[in-house]
């Protein structure tokens, strides 16, 4: 099976690991390990006791009841751990999807489920969040999409890269359509808890018997290279997923799932401290958004932490996002890895310092080009 270049990784891999400011990325900026020790009170003893054998399939148990009851129905067997969300999103597109199966996406999404769901020989119909109504999701459009054989719905609220959000009201009627079609709902939750204005979206599966949420430490809680993540579903769903899993990652490592497990016990001390960040951050961003119209036009996001302005003076953004690369290291993602020609995803997850360095040097560079 071959699949065609991920062009969002691709642009990450030129320019991520030597820029020194990024404004690009869609997760708050990362933990040193010995600051999340600290924090989570993680001794050196305790980690020389880990014995470095095979874990089970679904994940330690007493991890899984941990995230069931932070983030589901408290049942642990609804509950695998994965190796970041992105196998969960693995598993269930290719355990539960066949060639002919009718499917929806989000327009824009992350690469991977289209590009999944293309491989199987899915037939995709794209959900599109629309410019022109400031990128919020119409639930009647959505209805339309439906078929009798549409065979999943596969959704991420607050969603990356638009931010754009959607209400517990709004969701509950997502998986009442779901319901009424007898759909799989694949909800990728990787932002739930980064929300300013309102309450964090519930989870589907507490509500729902088909739907499947993945959810990951990367972008809420600044642990993108621990490499965690988990999948919650009802339990013969994701018994579906281990042939697939036997053949593949097998497990995780005990030593992953301990720091695990020490994370999710104080999962709120870690998000807290970056939320009040990314809010200050938020705030300043809207203030040179709007201090910036005559070169950009954005949507104030409803959750995570991108948004996804319009570029008015640059053809193509892929030109502006070069130049800042190599000009001025700073890190910012064209929407071409979106399907969009005009847009940028920037990121306001980082430190303050290094938001205000990087839309500097963005000023800079739009104001150059006209």
């Amino acid at each position: 099976m071959i699949y065609s270049p991920a062009l969002l990784e691709e642009w990450m891999r030129k320019y991520y690991y030597d820029a020194k400011i990024d404004i690009g990325s869609s997760g708050v900026y990362p933990w040193s390990f010995g600051e999340l020790r600290e924090k989570l009170q993680i001794h050196t003893d305790e980690l020389d006791e880990i014995k470095l054998m095979d874990s089970t399939s679904y994940g330690h148990q007493l991890l899984r009841y941990e995230i069931s009851e932070r983030w589901s129905n408290g049942n642990p067997n609804s509950v695998m751990v994965t190796h970041g969300s992105s196998e969960g999103l693995y598993l269930a597109l290719n355990s539960l999807l066949n060639a002919g199966d009718h499917v929806i996406i989000l327009d824009p999404c992350y690469h991977s489920v289209e590009s999944i769901s293309t491989q199987i020989g899915c037939q995709l119909t794209r959900w599109y969040l629309r410019e022109e109504n400031g990128f919020k999701a119409d639930i009647d459009e959505l209805k339309k999409l439906m078929k009798q054989n549409t065979k999943m719905l596969i959704l991420n609220f607050p969603h990356n890269p638009t931010g754009t959000t959607i209400t517990n009201k709004e969701l509950m009627k997502i998986i009442e359509l779901a319901s009424e079609f007898d759909v799989f709902l694949l909800w990728d939750g990787a932002f739930t808890d980064l929300v300013y204005d309102t309450e964090p979206l519930e989870d589907p599966t507490k509500y729902y018997k088909k739907a499947i949420s993945t959810g990951t430490f990367s972008k809420c809680y600044g642990l993108p290279g621990l490499r965690f993540g988990w999948c919650i579903a009802a339990p013969e769903i994701l018994e579906k997923f281990i042939p697939l899993r036997d053949r593949m990652t097998l497990h995780l490592s005990p030593l992953v799932e301990y720091v695990a497990l020490k994370t999710v016990r104080n999962i709120d001390t870690l998000l807290h401290s970056r939320l009040n960040e990314v809010k200050q951050n938020l705030a300043y961003l809207s203030n040179w958004m709007n201090e910036n119209t005559k070169y950009i036009e954005f949507n104030p996001p409803g959750g995570g932490v991108t948004v996804f302005p319009k570029i008015k003076s640059y053809i193509d953004v892929e030109q502006l996002c070069h130049e800042l690369g190599k000009k001025y290291n700073v890190l910012l993602v064209p929407g071409t890895c979106f399907g969009n020609l005009q847009r940028v995803r920037l990121g306001f997850g980082c430190t303050a310092r290094e938001l205000h360095l990087g839309l500097s040097s963005l000023e800079q560079c739009l104001k150059n080009n006209i």
